[in-house]
């Protein structure tokens, strides 16, 4: 055969590979109204379930949105946070930065309910949790935008993955910056993001290093308002996380439940719950954007929904990469996973392998 009848022959077979294997591009990347054919209903099934949640417990806004958040950034954002763990393994939410402070499980659940009952095998729970932060930001901020979809379910979840990917509220500037920089995330991004800690609540054990022994001349840390401090201890006690696991307290003291500039303001007076808070002000370029977002609500909020999109991009599956789960709480039963990693020029085949 001559050489050109094997690149004919050979450019033929790629293209019978990717008729039966349809990828994104015509498939890669995600897309605004992703479902607006396949299942219409989708946003609005996830956007009531979101509401009724919300209306029950206000606090839930917070735990979406963070779900989203720790789901992005351990394998990218594909549902694996949402994965419960096994006999054999130890999943996402049992590790340790997400135990026991995830929540909204159940929210994504009864989004997924409604949704398979209309468009069984359709929608995939990493969209869903999606769909599910930016509605929990509308409700508690007033500030929507477009949700770009068509990501696909990962079928891997270890807490060791979460170990070592969640930033930690122990970390400074510089290790901040580095986390995010490795999502392909700005500086600029990772102050805007860190905005979210506006609303909701963290447990003792994630502070109390700024409270108890702090150093060798200050056993709090001297950049925390000591009235701050003051109230803080009298909520966490030096063994709170031996004796009381479960306490709790609000990461924005002037608006707890409201998705607003205030969480920057009570920066700026010193009023930081997290080390990884405070270290937004030891760096001139990060403070610049915390004075910012001081002044300008509006401006925070703008560059927060584009953030919140740049973040949702992280690492997706796509086309026919993962799955779209039945259950967002388990990966499919004897699923296979076929994924078309490289579109063949002539003489190469395309590599197929499970994600």
């Amino acid at each position: 055969m001559s050489s050109l009848a094997m690149k004919c022959l050979l450019f033929t077979l790629a293209m019978a590979v990717i008729a039966l294997f349809p990828i994104a591009a015509e498939g890669a990347g995600l897309k605004v109204g992703f479902y607006s054919k396949s299942c219409p209903s989708a946003e609005n099934l996830v956007q009531q379930a979101v509401a009724s949640a919300v209306k029950n417990n206000s606090g839930i806004a917070a735990g979406l949105i963070r779900l989203h958040f720790h789901d992005c950034f351990v394998k990218g954002c594909d549902g694996s946070v949402l994965i419960d763990s096994t006999a054999n393994n130890t999943a996402e939410k049992d590790a340790i930065p997400n135990k026991p402070s995830l929540r909204g499980f159940e929210v994504i659940d009864a989004a997924k309910k409604a949704i398979e009952a209309k468009c069984p095998k359709t929608v995939s729970c990493a969209d869903i949790l999606a769909f599910a932060a930016r509605d929990s930001i509308a409700l508690a901020g007033n500030a929507t935008y477009k949700v770009p979809a068509g990501r696909r379910d990962g079928r891997i979840s270890t807490d060791q993955n979460a170990l070592s990917n969640l930033p930690s509220p122990l970390s400074m500037a510089s290790e901040l910056v580095g986390n995010f920089t490795l999502k392909n995330l700005t500086a600029e991004d990772m102050v805007v993001l860190s905005g979210a800690h506006t609303i909701g609540v963290s447990h003792c054990s994630s502070f109390t290093n700024r409270l108890y022994g702090f150093s060798n001349t200050s056993q709090v840390d001297p950049t925390m308002s000591s009235a701050y401090a003051f109230l803080l201890k009298n909520i966490c006690p030096a063994n709170s996380s031996r004796f009381f696991p479960n306490t709790t307290n609000n990461m924005d003291i002037i608006t707890p439940t409201v998705l607003d500039n205030k969480y920057y303001v009570g920066l700026t007076n010193n009023l930081g719950l997290f080390t990884s808070d405070q270290a937004l002000l030891t760096n001139s370029t990060l403070k610049a954007s915390v004075d910012a977002f001081v002044k300008s609500e509006k401006t925070w909020k703008s560059k927060f929904v584009k953030s919140m999109v740049k973040m949702g991009d992280i690492e997706v599956l796509t086309g026919t990469q993962g799955e779209i789960r039945l259950s967002c709480r388990v990966i499919n039963k004897g699923s296979v996973g076929l994924e078309l990693n490289n579109v063949p020029n002539f003489g190469e085949f395309a590599e197929i392998a499970t994600s």
